[in-house]
């Protein structure tokens, strides 16, 4: 696990997107801003208070879904509480990583303080005390339909601050009650509505979203780079990269996609090569229409960032206390709904399955002689050697696979809860199949590093531009030249790992401002 010794102040409806990136890429400290504490406890006295007045009140003194009508007395609240958490612990499947239980962590505590859930501060410190200490409850990814909350997950987090079941410390699993006692964090006895507040929202689809969304980023920066390489190695035009084309169209993605080509490209000494007496008169699609493409990938990815971000400070459980002077209202809604989650899930696949399929339509131009005019397969003494076919079949595969991963999950429902809760979302299998798309798509992405690189020794001693000379060095110092057949995989693994690591676009990360809001 990152670490920084870093401390984000967290201020409840205020989270940033560089704080949640932060938080996704390495493990700090973080503390509740003091002004959010006298909310809190206002909105726990009030349910108190209906408590006390004793009326039916939705999962404050009452049972939960189709049992609503269920009344129950006030000395078996805390039972009613604890049951809620252990029924409704029923994931499976691996555990959600580190990085993501960060983020879903972070999100229930600033979602909890801002003081409409009607949760005491004891409940949300311990949350913090756990995330500060580095004990990140063990979550299955599998078992929500997001819809209700991500009841599963959520209650899984929760099982660790009563310090039952598993929690991960250092990568490795303990049992929670052992990792609370050694950190010295006493378990936590859940009030009338704490365990509802706990488990209701959307906190578990909406962290593996924004390791998507983050994930797509990268990708993007990534394939933007190779696409450059590509156009190089392959002698491509950058004159569709003029800014008047995208002007003229007004898509502000397509626009900001073509300033960065521009900028990637600009000094190449094999484009100066062949400004003249080049009889090619259109490059294919995948080198012309590559700020079509992926400035449409930016504009989507912009689009579920937006969504995102509001539903990372958003209040999502239920229900809810209002107040209005010394008048409290106990609201029923259904703010637990994760369509929003689920859309902007389902737009991410879309992003990230173009960014890998235009790159494998590169990759296959580039082991075409006739296309390319490169080598065949981009290796000397083609025939002894089958250099690039299989990587590339390997892309292919990989692109395919992701077709059928892009299909929305948000079209589907299953009623669940004895029709009760009869419309869902489907959020969190939509957030969670975007990182096996984000892994297709780096592997993919590195082949074709890969091979613009091999394109590019082909021809030396002319050099490609100052930003994509850095790119192919920092390869190279991982991965010779292909000179003749050899065991491929590693190459590729290495090559898929600069993708995923931001190791592309690091040392340009100027040029992908208009990416980072």
């Amino acid at each position: 696990m990152k670490q920084t010794n870093h401390t984000l102040t967290l201020k409840p409806g205020k989270l940033t997107l560089a704080e949640l990136r932060a938080a996704w890429t390495a493990h700090g400290r973080i503390a509740l801003a003091a002004e959010a504490y006298p909310i809190i406890e206002a909105s726990a006295q009030a349910v108190q208070a209906i408590v006390a007045k004793g009326d039916a009140a939705y999962g404050i003194n009452t049972g939960f879904g189709l049992l609503a009508k269920t009344r129950i007395p006030d000395d078996k609240l805390e039972q009613l509480q604890r049951n809620l958490i252990l029924s409704h612990s029923v994931g499976t499947g691996e555990l959600m990583p580190d990085h993501v239980v960060r983020l879903l962590m972070l999100m229930k505590i600033g979602s909890l303080a801002r003081g409409y859930s009607g949760i005491r501060a004891v409940v949300i410190d311990t949350l913090i005390a756990l995330y500060n200490a580095g004990i990140m409850p063990a979550i299955p990814v599998k078992g929500s339909v997001g819809a209700s909350g991500d009841l599963a997950p959520l209650s899984h987090m929760t099982l660790a601050i009563l310090g039952v079941g598993e929690v991960r410390v250092k990568g490795e699993l303990m049992q929670a009650a052992d990792a609370l006692k050694s950190a010295g964090i006493a378990p936590v006895v859940l009030a009338a509505k704490e365990g509802l507040a706990l488990i209701n929202g959307t906190q578990a689809s909406a962290a593996l979203a924004l390791h998507g969304l983050f994930m797509a980023e990268r990708l993007l920066e990534a394939g933007m780079v190779t696409g450059s390489l590509s156009l190089d190695a392959a002698k491509g035009s950058d004159s569709p990269f003029d800014a008047r084309v995208h002007e003229v169209r007004g898509q502000p993605g397509q626009i900001a996609a073509a300033a960065i080509y521009r900028q990637l490209v600009t000094g190449s000494a094999i484009r100066a090569s062949h400004l003249e007496g080049d009889e090619r008169v259109q490059d294919p699609y995948c080198l012309r229409c590559q700020p079509q493409v992926m400035g449409a990938c930016m504009d989507l990815i912009a689009n579920a960032t937006r969504t995102l971000l509001i539903e990372a400070n958003a209040v999502t459980d239920n229900p809810l206390l209002f107040r209005d002077g010394d008048e409290v209202s106990i609201v029923s809604g259904g703010n637990f709904h994760a369509e929003p989650v689920a859309f902007a899930a389902d737009t991410l696949a879309l992003a990230i399955a173009e960014i890998g399929s235009i790159a494998e339509r590169r990759i296959a131009l580039l082991i075409d002689a006739t296309l390319s005019g490169l080598p065949p397969f981009l290796v000397r003494e083609p025939g002894v050697n089958s250099g690039f076919m299989i990587a590339h079949v390997t892309a292919a595969a990989l692109a395919s696979e992701n077709k059928s991963l892009a299909h929305p999950a948000s079209v589907d429902t299953i009623p669940t809860s004895a029709n009760q809760e009869d419309h869902v979302s489907m959020a969190t299998f939509a957030a969670r199949r975007l990182d096996d798309m984000a892994h297709n798509t780096a592997a993919i992405i590195g082949i074709e590093l890969l091979a613009a690189a091999q394109g590019i020794d082909f021809h030396r001693p002319l050099k490609t531009s100052p930003h994509l000379e850095h790119v192919h060095s920092q390869l190279r110092q991982k991965v010779p030249f292909f000179d003749a057949d050899r065991y491929f995989a590693p190459d590729i693994e290495a090559a898929k790992q600069m993708v995923l690591k931001g190791e592309l676009s690091a040392t340009c990360r100027s040029l992908f401002t208009p990416l980072h809001p």
